[in-house]
């Protein structure tokens, strides 16, 4: 069954590059590239997936999280972002997204992400992925042990 998806980013050429990707496996029912032009048309096309930027011209992923699921609760959110930054994959989840993957995926990997499990849009990461990004977010954030780091995000109020 293909899945009904929406694209949020404000890069023209990589939304048609997703567009392409996906066709073969997923409806893409609409797209945009801001905040403005995504709530309204995520609502009136209620689509089951909606594939985010975390950051786009007129605010982020979070604010179109915000705009969208209060009125439309069964809409699933993945952030796929060139950015792997702590702050923005841990503000983003906070705000709803169900998952978070760098632009460097794969189309297999996106593509079995949101197509199966109970959440629609969540990826599965072997240890190994899970564990080489915790280390790359210890050595940016310059902190030496997963406890550093949940202190890290409580002082900051995003835990």
């Amino acid at each position: 069954m293909r899945r009904r998806v929406f694209l949020v980013d404000d890069h023209v050429l990589f939304r048609a590059g997703v567009r392409g990707e996906l066709s073969t496996v997923a409806e893409i029912v609409g797209e945009a590239g801001s905040v403005a032009e995504a709530v309204p048309q995520i609502k009136e096309l209620d689509p089951e997936v909606v594939l985010l930027d975390v950051h786009l011209p007129d605010g982020g992923g979070e604010a179109v999280i915000a705009g969208v699921a209060q009125e439309r609760p069964g809409v699933k959110f993945l952030a796929l972002s060139v950015s792997d930054a702590a702050e923005d994959v841990i503000s983003v989840i906070r705000a709803g997204a169900r998952g978070y993957v760098t632009k460097t995926i794969s189309t297999e990997e996106l593509a079995r992400g949101y197509r199966y499990k109970e959440i629609a849009a969540r990826l599965h990461l072997s240890i190994k992925t899970v564990e080489a990004h915790v280390s790359s977010v210890l050595r940016k954030l310059q902190l030496s042990s997963r406890h550093e780091l949940t202190r890290w995000a409580a002082e900051r109020r995003l835990i």
